[in-house]
């Protein structure tokens, strides 16, 4: 089979207020910011996990994109200490901690919550 892609390597989220969105997801969720880049009225933050991996562009240049309508989801090895990490740094859950995602016999523990824009993230722990 001949390999097109290896991986993807980035994924834009649009933003509607790019300070607010930059603060939650560096001070609430402790991605770093490897760029900002303004351009005009365009701005891109690309945002990158601790353990590397997938970037994260948020950006005020969404042409037909929508804020709010993107979906993520996130690992964490503690789901508790997470859940309770951003529940008192203002980033509320949605949904309590549940096991049901993948059904109760998965081993898969998970909350939700919205960023500023409305996007849904998952954070989940996997077994």
């Amino acid at each position: 089979m001949n390999k097109t892609v290896d991986k993807v390597i980035m994924f834009n989220v649009a933003v509607i207020d790019m300070d607010k969105a930059k603060a939650f997801y560096t001070n609430r969720l402790g991605l770093k910011v490897s760029k900002d880049i303004g351009q005009g009225d365009m701005r891109w933050v690309i945002l990158d996990l601790p353990e590397g991996g997938t970037s994260i562009a948020l950006t005020t240049a969404y042409g037909d994109a929508k804020p709010g309508t993107m979906q993520m989801q996130f690992s964490t090895s503690d789901i508790q200490a997470t859940h309770k990490r951003l529940n008192t740094k203002s980033a509320k859950a949605t949904t309590p901690i549940g096991d049901d995602l993948y059904g109760p016999e998965s081993g898969v523990r998970w909350f939700q919550l919205n960023d500023p824009d409305g996007d849904l993230l998952t954070i989940v722990q996997l077994p």
